[in-house]
């Protein structure tokens, strides 16, 4: 009999990609019975479903698509109590996000059923992303392509006090060396920037060569251009506030490509009010969508996008491929590779 498995994919990790990738991991052809489902994200923001959050589609839909399934993989699709009550022949849940926060770790271990995610599935693109914030924020892009836009050219931004800054010779501060930041501290050092580090989880020699790991203070004291890359915890909500901000050189420079609530952005308009800071880039806020009424939506010398750093079409294939060879290494009976309850992987019969 084949292995019974839902596709529930979104606008961005399309059906189509997870089945095909499921295809390749598992090529015998009568292995594996596919369904697919098209869940409505990116063009319905997903949200809190029941106990899990950042999920799209409902919980009766859900159920109705997985009865008698036996494997699911998806990107946003939720996993309750309530799902996993439902559906008793579910044994492997796949995510294909970097975490599994739209399922209930907890409710699947009881239920024994094995949660995977893919980490590391958006790590270049949001390096990318990362970088071209900083460059942009560095040469003041958002400001003089809003005025163009408007029919304005505008000679005195050529003005020495309004000139941005250079990569070459600067100092640059990364707080966060994971998968992200270590691939823009590469890019960063070869284009001739002096590259600090604070990550209290690194090793020296893991920066040697390519950065010089200080504490947060030194950082910021030190460092024309900031980047985030830290996860959220504890420790790092919150981590750069007003008085940090006040810490780095005036004219510098603030990017947050990796959580809103690392960073208070109160703190960083008025900064950039003042001329404290001399340019941020942002691709995430305390609040998504970002509010109509927002201070950043006004505020000078800052580029905008709307959480989009880890939207590439590579990132969508490499997440399905992921979730795709975890099916594979189930299926065999091998150890999982990303697996977040691996005391829940049943013993396939």
């Amino acid at each position: 009999m084949p292995t019974t498995v839902l596709a529930a994919g979104d606008h961005f990790v399309l059906p189509r990609l997870l089945t095909q990738e499921l295809r390749d991991a598992v090529p015998e052809p009568a292995a594996l019975d596919i369904r697919e489902l098209q869940l409505p994200w990116p063009h319905t923001p997903f949200g809190k479903v029941a106990e899990v959050d950042e999920a799209s589609g409902s919980e009766d839909d859900i159920i109705e698509a997985l009865r008698g399934k036996q494997i699911c993989v998806t990107q946003m699709a939720p996993l309750t109590e309530r799902i996993l009550t439902a559906c008793p022949d579910l044994e492997l849940f796949c995510v294909s996000r970097g975490g599994p926060v739209n399922a209930n770790l907890d409710a699947a271990t009881r239920h024994g059923v094995a949660v995977c995610y893919a980490p590391g599935r958006n790590a270049v693109a949001t390096a990318e992303h990362t970088l071209a914030l900083i460059l942009a924020a560095a040469r003041g892009i958002g400001d003089v392509h809003a005025d163009l836009k408007q029919g304005a050219w505008r000679g005195d931004y050529y003005d020495y006090a309004n000139c941005g800054i250079e990569i070459d010779g600067s100092t640059i501060g990364l707080v966060g060396f994971g998968a992200i930041g270590s691939r823009v501290a590469r890019v960063l050092a070869a284009m001739g920037a002096t590259i600090l580090v604070h990550d209290p989880y690194v090793r020296p020699e893991a920066v040697r060569g390519l950065a010089q790991l200080v504490t947060l203070e030194e950082l910021l004291d030190r460092s024309r251009i900031v980047s985030l890359h830290a996860r959220v915890t504890d420790e790092t909500r919150g981590m750069i506030g007003r008085a940090q901000i006040a810490s780095m050189p005036r004219g510098a420079v603030l990017v947050n490509c990796a959580r809103g609530a690392l960073l208070d952005y109160d703190a960083v308009c008025d900064a950039l009010n003042d001329g404290h800071l001399g340019g941020a880039g942002f691709d995430v806020y305390p609040d998504e969508p970002v509010p109509a009424g927002s201070r950043l939506l006004s505020a000078p010398g800052v580029v905008l996008t709307p959480h989009i750093a880890g939207a590439s079409r590579e990132v969508a294939h490499k997440a399905a491929r992921i979730v795709a060879a975890e099916v594979a290494r189930y299926l065999r009976g091998e150890p999982l590779t990303h697996c977040a309850n691996p005391e829940a992987v049943r013993t396939r019969r």
